[in-house]
């Protein structure tokens, strides 16, 4: 590949079982028959996003009494008891469907797509088009699990250890940063300098356990005006990516790979690796050039034109970038240019 040429995009993403998606609901109405425990869970959380959930059912379980009972804490959202059973024409104008049906599954599934609303009915794969999976509650910051109904019980035990690692006031830092988002988008142009900005905001975030101290969204701007003014060069970071397991790179690896803008990497370099950098990057492969190998010069001075341009570079090596990757010629080209240079190290041990 000539270096000098527009970067490709090699980015890749395995097959999905489902694809993930986060659904407005607020306001929005959602149809739920069954008046069983599940689907009561399912009303609960669905009036938690904000939804009008009207539920059908000749009977209700206890706990589904008691929700009735109670307001919801959305201020949108609402709950309405229908005590009888679902027909067709309930669905329309609905934008969910979620049934408990044991004998009719499949007549609920097929009545909500014909009626063009998105269906799940509880327990019944096969008349399911999409899942509910397991959460991690911190809203707006909001972590979604799913096996795809192959392992819920691995599912919850994932969501367990996902709590231990996101303190409570999360919470709190994630309203602070869609408040000040505005301002800041005023302030910064997109691209690094608003990266940088969010980057030191989410250092900020799980450098302390406390929630934003008063006065805290004054001196975020601050910081921002103050990267508003300073000069739009990029910075370059030198990875190794060690014996190719992408379970044995550091964690400050795995940092400069998801704050990347252009990673240039080697051939040696595997695909699993390269899976961990921001999918937004461009990855370029710079090793090989019509089966010879670039010249290092050539390589620098493409580093140096896009960390100009103010990008963040991540030059990825097998092992370690200086003692397998030649880097030290780059490395003081880049320097050459007055270019920020940090080098990552890499496990230079083979993988057993």
């Amino acid at each position: 590949m000539d270096v000098s040429q527009p970067p490709r995009n090699e980015a890749r993403i395995e097959p999905l079982a489902k694809l993930p998606v986060f659904w407005a609901l607020e306001g929005e109405r959602v149809v739920v028959a069954g008046g069983t425990d599940a689907a009561m869970w399912k009303a609960e959380l669905l009036a938690a996003c904000g939804a009008r959930v009207d539920v059908y059912a000749e009977t209700f379980s206890e706990a589904f009494e008691a929700l009735f009972a109670r307001p919801p804490d959305h201020p949108a959202a609402g709950l309405t008891r229908h005590a009888r059973c679902w027909t067709p024409s309930d669905l329309a104008g609905a934008v969910l469907a979620i049934g408990d049906c044991e004998d009719d599954a499949e007549t609920f599934f097929n009545a909500a797509r014909a009626a063009g609303v998105p269906v799940n009915v509880i327990d019944k794969q096969a008349f399911c088009q999409f899942q509910f999976g397991s959460i991690v509650n911190r809203s707006p910051v909001i972590v979604a699990i799913s096996t795809d109904g192959a392992a819920p019980i691995l599912a919850q035990t994932i969501r367990r250890k996902i709590e231990t690692l996101l303190p409570r006031s999360l919470k709190a830092w994630a309203a602070l940063a869609q408040s000040l988002r505005g301002a800041v988008n005023l302030r910064l142009k997109p691209g690094q300098p608003r990266r940088v900005f969010w980057e030191r905001f989410s250092d900020r975030v799980f450098s302390t356990l406390d929630t934003p101290e008063e006065g805290v969204g004054g001196v975020l701007l601050a910081d921002a005006e103050r990267l508003a003014e300073a000069p739009a060069i990029g910075r370059v970071t030198f990875v190794g990516a060690g014996p190719g397991d992408a379970e044995l790179l550091t964690l400050k690896a795995v940092r400069a790979l998801q704050a990347a803008d252009i990673i240039l990497f080697d051939d040696l370099v595997p695909g699993e690796v390269l899976e961990l950098a921001r999918r937004e990057a461009t990855r370029m492969p710079v090793e090989r050039c019509g089966g010879e190998s670039c010249r290092q010069k050539e390589i620098g001075d493409t580093i140096v034109k896009f960390a100009m341009a103010g990008q963040c570079v991540v030059r990825l090596s097998p092992g370690d970038p200086v003692v397998f990757g030649r880097a030290e010629d780059e490395i003081a080209h880049l320097k050459r240019h007055n270019i920020p240079v940090d080098v990552v190290p890499g496990i230079t041990a083979p993988a057993i």
